[in-house]
């Protein structure tokens, strides 16, 4: 299905004494790489939870394989799993400049009602796109 990629370069601020990422930021970069798949897809967040729906991660998994470094320039490989029923599930791999694999991971988010914050299925919109 469906596979996006972003680049995007390492902060100072997001690296340890040693100029080594630290591990948290790998969440963030994995929802960068999510936010951008959906916008290639033409829907953002901001459209979904103005329309009332929310998308929270409700299981991730990461394996880190390499060191990515300050100034490196990451890529962000981000793949849907499967077509999406109530969660939706994305695989990733992040890879240096070189193409070294630094990182693999698997997330999946739940559609939520933002106002009731029940779980409800992928919006029709979202399924539509899909299909093209």
């Amino acid at each position: 299905m469906g596979l996006n990629s972003y680049s995007f370069r390492v902060r100072y601020a997001e690296t340890d004494q040693m100029g080594v990422v630290y591990h948290g930021n790998y969440a963030q970069y994995l929802e960068m790489g999510r936010v951008e798949w959906l916008r290639a897809l033409g829907v953002t967040y901001k459209s979904m939870e103005d329309g009332g729906i929310m998308l929270p991660v409700i299981s991730l998994h990461i394996d880190y394989k390499k060191s990515a470094l300050y100034d490196d320039l990451l890529t962000v490989e981000t793949q849907l799993k499967s077509k999406p029923l109530v969660k939706i599930e994305f695989d990733y791999k992040v890879f240096n400049e070189e193409g070294d694999l630094l990182a693999t991971a698997h997330t999946i988010l739940a559609f939520m009602d933002k106002k009731t914050g029940r779980p409800i299925k992928c919006p029709d919109y979202i399924l539509e796109r899909l299909e093209d």
